[in-house]
């Protein structure tokens, strides 16, 4: 497989990580330099190991992870992004208060994590099927992804300026769109 080849698959993958980075950070009102390190390295982590796994797994259970892998990516995304919306709608003190909790860290950064690699376990299935070796392909994914999401959490605050206090129902929005997206796509 070329290179060419491996960072188009990248960059695709990496597509749902860099619309959720420009949210996330959107939401914040920006990202620290160790918040986009600690989004970028989960992401990128993400999307180097679950090609892996996927690969790992074979053949054997490809047919089972295709027929739900798209619901559980759309329902964690469909989760954090709702939990943001409603975010949007509390009183002035409590949205205050909610922009200043760190998504970058613990159990959203897990989820969004998760949501956003579901597809490279995919991609892992299909090298399997097609017999090629899965470390550099997902070392590719993985650095892409790191890449991309840092670009997408520094695009995110700029975006913010321009929506104000809209930014937590913007971000909601654009993981909700993303979630649609998914299942459009592996519904189609």
């Amino acid at each position: 497989m070329s290179f060419g080849v491996i960072l188009a698959i990248a960059l695709a993958l990496a597509m749902d990580a860099f619309a959720v980075s420009i949210g996330v950070s959107l939401v914040m009102r920006g990202c620290t330099p160790k918040q986009t390190l600690r989004m970028s390295g989960s992401f990128g982590l993400f999307q180097f190991f679950m090609p892996i796994v996927g690969w790992a797994a074979g053949r054997t259970i490809v047919g089972l992870i295709q027929s739900f892998d798209h619901w559980i990516a759309a329902g964690l995304l469909v989760f954090v992004g709702g939990k943001m919306i409603l975010e949007a709608f509390h009183g002035e003190e409590e949205k205050t208060a909610a922009a200043c909790l760190d998504k970058t860290r613990g159990g959203r950064l897990l989820l969004l994590s998760l949501a956003t690699s579901v597809d490279a376990l995919a991609v892992g299935l299909s090298l399997a099927a097609l017999e090629v070796p899965v470390v550099y392909p997902a070392a590719v994914i993985g650095v892409v992804a790191f890449l991309i999401t840092a670009l997408g959490t520094k695009i995110g605050p700029v975006l913010g300026k321009w929506i104000g206090k809209w930014a937590e129902l913007a971000g909601g929005l654009v993981l909700l769109a993303i979630a649609v997206k998914i299942l459009v796509d592996h519904l189609s």
